[in-house]
């Protein structure tokens, strides 16, 4: 799908990806980008400069994005592309609090059902629409340090999957964005801890926002800026037994290193 004249939501979008998508969108001359954001300043922010709308989102309430879908649909009359972004980091494994489990679900996966839930009566009446998650590649490859990371976006990825064999004939495009490194605050965060192991790798945010792009014209399920994610992703189904040694190892050396 080509964002040329099109209506385009963007949650998580007073930052990071978020923010490169909006400009990248603004720039491709979309008919309207939304910037949402429970940041409200920063939304305002990033909607001024591009000559957009922003609205505050919280997109862990289903009712902030019940609304939110709302707003546009009454002020733009449809949503043509829903970029679903917003996302957050928690590090840990079952040690972590069940508190900090239950809000990372709640961003990391159910934010996505929440916007499923009330974009697609109207995508599906008009037999078009587009929804873009921003899911990581770690939801194809976990997470060495993060359970709670690893485990919810492999669950956004599921929820996509079946997103596109439910409704991919009925004129609903999916797509999940599943980069490493990128230069953001979450991966400022990873290094501020000493356990940064993908800034050699990272882009720019906006050469992601480049690739989704590209990818949405090209309707690939899987947009990867990082090429190399799709070769682990491969050895991961070729021999899962010798993956996840691979996986200990690098862990236990990134371990040592940070020591």
């Amino acid at each position: 799908m080509d964002v040329t004249n099109r209506v385009v939501v963007v949650t998580g979008g007073a930052r990071g990806i978020g923010r490169a998508l909006a400009r990248r969108f603004a720039q491709a001359e979309a008919e309207a980008v939304i910037v949402a954001d429970v940041d409200e300043d920063g939304a305002q922010r990033v909607a001024r400069e591009i000559d957009g709308t922003a609205i505050r989102c919280d997109v862990s309430r289903e009712d902030d994005v019940a609304g939110l879908v709302e707003k546009v649909q009454k002020t733009s009359g449809r949503i043509d592309i829903f970029c679903s972004n917003a996302g957050i980091a928690v590090a840990g494994g079952p040690e972590a609090s069940t508190s900090d489990w239950q809000r990372i679900w709640d961003v990391n996966l159910m934010s996505h059902v929440f916007v499923a839930r009330h974009v697609l009566p109207q995508m599906l009446e008009r037999k078009e629409g587009y929804l873009l998650g921003t899911v990581s590649a770690a939801g194809l490859l976990n997470h060495v340090f993060a359970a709670p990371y690893g485990v919810t976006k492999a669950a956004a990825l599921s929820f996509f999957e079946w997103l596109a064999i439910a409704h991919g004939e009925e004129g609903i495009r999916v797509s999940c964005l599943c980069p490493q490194g990128v230069k953001t605050d979450m991966l400022a965060a990873e290094r501020n801890i000493g356990l940064d192991f993908l800034s050699a790798g990272a882009l720019e945010p906006e050469a992601v926002a480049d690739a989704v792009v590209l990818g949405l014209k090209e309707e690939r399920f899987l947009i990867l800026p990082h090429a190399e994610v799709a070769q682990y992703f491969n050895r991961k189904a070729q021999d899962y037994d010798r993956w996840l040694r691979g996986m200990r190892r690098l862990r236990a050396n990134l371990l040592a290193g940070s020591k």
